[in-house]
Order: C-alpha cells, then sequence, then structure tokens
C-alpha cells in the first residue's frame, strides 16, 4: 500500500514484509492513524526504498526473500539511526535479543494485533523526534561528555583529542542517564522506565542495550567504565 494523500511532515513507516496480506493490513492499519506508509515486498528492495525515501520507521520483518532481515537491520545501522522495530513470527528470546543487539528499538511478535503494532510504532516516533530539555551545560564524565540538546557523545584522550561515539537512540538515552549520576547503581527496571518509555521490554533487553555501549566505549579505548552489580542493576564508574 503505498499512501500519498497525507502531507509530506507526516512520519513515513516502511513496511517490509513479503506477506501481501500482512503488508496489506498494517498499511491500513498505520494509514488510518494518520501515518504515511510504504511497502518492500523483500530485503533487497527494502534497501533500496531505506535509501531513497528515508523513512521516519522501519517495521521489519525477519525472513525475507533476497536479503535475510536481519541484513537488512546490520546495512541499514552501518548507514544511520532510524528506528527499527522487528516483526517476526520467531517467539524465541534468542532471535529477539539478537535483533536488539544489533540495534532494533523493539520488537513485535506474529500473530500480533495491528492497533498494538501502531501503538509501538507510534511510542518508537515519539522517543526518536521528541526534543530533549534544554541542559545548560554538556555532562562531562571522566573523559566522555554528553551534550543532550546536540544528541551528541565523545570521547577525550590523554591528549584532549575527542572522538565521537556512534551510537542508538536507547544506547545514547542510557549512557546520558548513566552519567548524569555517576557511582550510583540504577536498577534495570528504572533504566527500561527511563530509557525505553512506554515498553514492554524485558529486563534482559537492557542487558544487550548497555552490552553493545560497553562494546562501543571499549572499542573507543574505556573498557569497564560502565560496572554490572549484581542482583540490582548498572553504575558507571568514571576513572580517578
Amino acid at each position: 500500500m503505498n499512501s500519498f494523500a497525507q502531507p509530506a511532515s507526516t512520519p513515513l513507516v516502511l513496511v517490509v514484509e513479503d506477506e501481501p496480506s500482512i503488508a496489506s493490513v498494517l498499511g491500513a492499519y498505520l494509514e488510518r492513524d494518520g501515518l504515511r506508509s510504504r511497502v518492500a515486498h523483500d530485503g533487497e528492495e527494502a534497501l533500496q526504498l531505506f535509501r531513497q525515501l528515508r523513512p521516519d520507521l522501519i517495521l521489519l520483518d525477519i525472513h525475507l526473500p533476497k536479503v535475510d532481515g536481519v541484513d537488512v537491520l546490520r546495512a541499514i545501522r552501518d548507514e544511520g539511526q532510524v528506528p527499527v522495530i522487528m516483526v517476526t513470527a520467531l517467539a524465541d528470546d534468542v532471535d529477539k535479543l539478537l535483533a536488539l543487539r544489533l540495534g532494533a528499538d523493539d520488537y513485535v511478535v506474529k500473530p500480533f494485533n495491528p492497533p498494538e503494532v501502531v501503538a509501538r510504532v507510534r511510542a518508537v516516533l515519539r522517543r526518536t523526534q521528541a526534543k530533549p530539555q534544554p541542559s545548560a551545560v554538556p555532562i562531562r564524565v571522566g573523559p566522555i561528555e554528553i551534550d543532550v540538546d546536540a544528541h551528541s557523545a565523545v570521547v577525550y584522550d590523554d591528549d584532549g583529542h575527542s572522538a565521537p561515539l556512534s551510537l542508538t537512540l536507547t544506547e545514547f538515552r542510557l549512557l546520558a542517564c548513566l552519567a548524569a549520576q555517576p557511582r550510583r547503581c540504577f536498577s534495570r527496571a528504572y533504566l527500561i522506565e527511563t530509557c525505553l518509555p512506554e515498553s514492554d521490554a524485558l529486563e534482559r533487553v537492557i542487558d544487550s542495550h548497555l552490552s553493545k555501549l560497553r562494546r562501543k566505549l571499549q572499542l573507543a579505548g574505556q573498557d569497564g567504565l560502565i560496572e554490572t552489580v549484581r542482583g540490582i542493576g548498572y553504575r558507571l564508574w568514571p576513572w580517578d
């Protein structure tokens, strides 16, 4: 289903689904809720439309012809941070966590309730399009500087040179939350409520996002900055 009736400023959702009936239902419900939609029926077409249309959000099936959904997600994350909700028939937590570890923002499992999918889309769009609250000065904790207004994070080396951190929205929110109160231990439940609002994500999803954030910090030379407090949660512990 292609929609051109809505204004160009209306968020555009790219539905990547190889089953025409499911794609049609999703498109209809999205447009009924006031969103624009386009459909890609395989992974190759999905990447083509992603680069051509630059959608505001992507609903992405995992099992797709030509290019698998996980490989599509990898390619999308290599090129940008557009929100991605995985739509899959795979109910195994391992598959869900793999998608989240690769940078998906949420997931829904087939068979699904179309209004619930639309609600998830709206929730993710609110998170990704919301303007951050003004911050007088960037947050500086140890070698890391976080500018909430600019939505940027950089790491400084011993010579004072900075290098940007390429983070997903959830990773940025988690880092900003931990850095705002260094050495405080945050529970997984608190981090979900604060950094993944209006999501029913499991607590282990936070583990997945923080694992990826740790990996990026490690690549930036900041290994061990985020500590796990067994049985409680996480804290950011800058070096003295």
